[in-house]
């Protein structure tokens, strides 16, 4: 690999903005520094535009295996780095269910192969598997979850047992990262709007079915119990301001032993745009109100949220269509992660720094990621190079998800992506992608 040096951009990075190059030996950040001579090396000019580290996306459902048809790792890792996504931590709901370690490892043996990103993937849960779980080696997967799976014969998440929750973290020393909705409050809620409308449940109900009772009651559960132990607890995409309120920011994010997350498409939508958008937007916990988007945003910037994920689900879009119980929940998101959050910049409502924060730096500290996350020498060179005043409208022909749609369709961003590098690798440069590298396993800190 030729060593690389990025010229004069501006660099966004632990809390700072400014002026440097960066230079790249092999895999690694070399040196960075106001100037940087380097005769055997290909130069970047970066005047103009901010150099981020890469983003890492600690909730994806890349499909792979057994739902290929949808995603793969190949193909949502390929959209994941056209976004400056350049890790990603992926779901246990494939076919069949990762809930054995040789499983997960099948996992880990095909992304070496296919994945243009860096990767971990997270064991899954359930009721039959806590003693396969327990045996996750903290140093080289990133946590364990329940998220997308049933709990209990196909019903149920792991949020509403209580009992079993109280088994694993008087046992376990890993990251457990949780989905947590209240299932009865989300049953009963069904059947009253089922009395009055049938199967065709209009769309802008469903965060009156996965509602805030139900996230709250769920999350306080979770909560209380995992302070019995100390347990090192995250929360996926919180969506709810009552919620968020429910943690502290006392405590610097590499000291807090309950961390939580907001999603992007909690952040942009609310529940005012599901008439025009519909099942596009139908995710589980659902998008709520304008109230809710505001006050998730102001979390995160108080330091109660701790980072921004994306909870990227792809399904076709004959799956997304149909009545209100036939259109599949979830919807791709990595591609567009990133410009959302800096076209939120352009509105004034948050800042680069922050940005960074909350996409790279406090993911990495939350899950004691190994050399990554930060734009520092010696670590990882996983970079991406944005311009902050190139604008450009989201089509089909652009998007890069296998599902080859998106919610954000003819929407038009003010910034645009222009290279991605991976381990010093140039993955993605302005539309080409480079097809010959992968994405290497994610290493983490053994204590959690």
């Amino acid at each position: 690999m030729k060593n690389k040096i990025i010229k004069q951009a501006y660099i966004v990075n632990e809390g700072k903005i400014t002026i440097s190059d960066v230079l790249i030996v092999n895999d690694r950040i070399e040196k960075i520094s106001s100037s940087i001579d380097c005769i055997n090396a290909d130069e970047i000019d970066g005047r103009g535009l901010y150099l981020l580290p890469g983003i890492i996306d600690d909730q994806v459902h890349f499909r792979d295996p057994g739902l290929t048809h949808k995603g793969s790792i190949y193909t949502e890792s390929r959209a994941a780095v056209s976004g400056g996504i350049t890790s990603f931590m992926d779901m246990p709901n494939t076919i069949p269910n990762t809930l054995t370690q040789e499983l997960l490892e099948e996992k880990y043996l095909k992304a070496s192969k296919t994945s243009f990103a860096n990767y971990s993937f997270f064991m899954g849960i359930n009721k039959s598997n806590l003693e396969e779980v327990l045996k996750t080696d903290n140093e080289n997967v990133c946590g364990i979850t329940d998220d997308g799976l049933y709990f209990n014969n196909d019903e149920g998440i792991l949020a509403n047992y209580p009992e079993y929750l109280d088994k694993l973290f008087s046992r376990s020393n890993s990251l457990v990262a949780l989905h947590s909705e209240d299932d009865d409050i989300i049953k009963n809620n069904i059947i009253k709007y089922q009395q009055i409308y049938g199967d065709n449940i209009p769309f802008p109900l469903h965060p009156l079915i996965r509602s805030e009772d139900a996230c709250l009651a769920a999350t306080k559960r979770v909560i209380e119990i995992s302070k019995k132990y100390n347990n090192r607890l995250h929360l996926f995409h919180i969506s709810t301001l009552v919620e968020a309120n429910l943690f502290d920011n006392e405590l610097t994010v590499d000291k807090k032993r309950i961390t939580a997350e907001a999603c992007v498409h909690h952040l942009w939508f609310s529940d005012n745009d599901y008439d025009k958008q519909g099942a596009k937007i139908k995710w589980n916990p659902a998008i709520k109100t304008e109230q809710d988007k505001d006050g998730l945003l102001t979390a995160l910037l108080d330091n109660k949220l701790d980072i921004i994920a994306t909870d990227h689900a792809p399904h076709t879009l004959v799956e997304k269509n149909g009545n209100y119980f036939n259109a599949l929940s979830g919807g791709p998101l990595v591609q567009h992660a990133l410009v959302v959050m800096l076209e939120l910049y352009h509105l004034g409502k948050i800042s680069l720094e922050k940005v960074v924060e909350k996409m790279s730096h406090n993911v990495a500290e939350i899950y004691t990621i190994k050399e990554r996350g930060f734009i520092r020498e010696g670590y990882y060179a996983d970079l991406v190079l944005v311009d902050l005043k190139n604008e450009w409208q989201v089509n089909s022909k652009n998007t890069f998800y296998k599902c080859k749609w998106s919610p954000f369709e003819n929407q038009v961003f003010k910034s645009k992506v222009l290279k991605t590098f991976v381990n010093g690798n140039l993955v993605y440069d302005n539309g080409i992608f480079n097809e010959i590298s992968t994405g290497k396993r994610l290493r983490f800190s053994k204590i959690r």
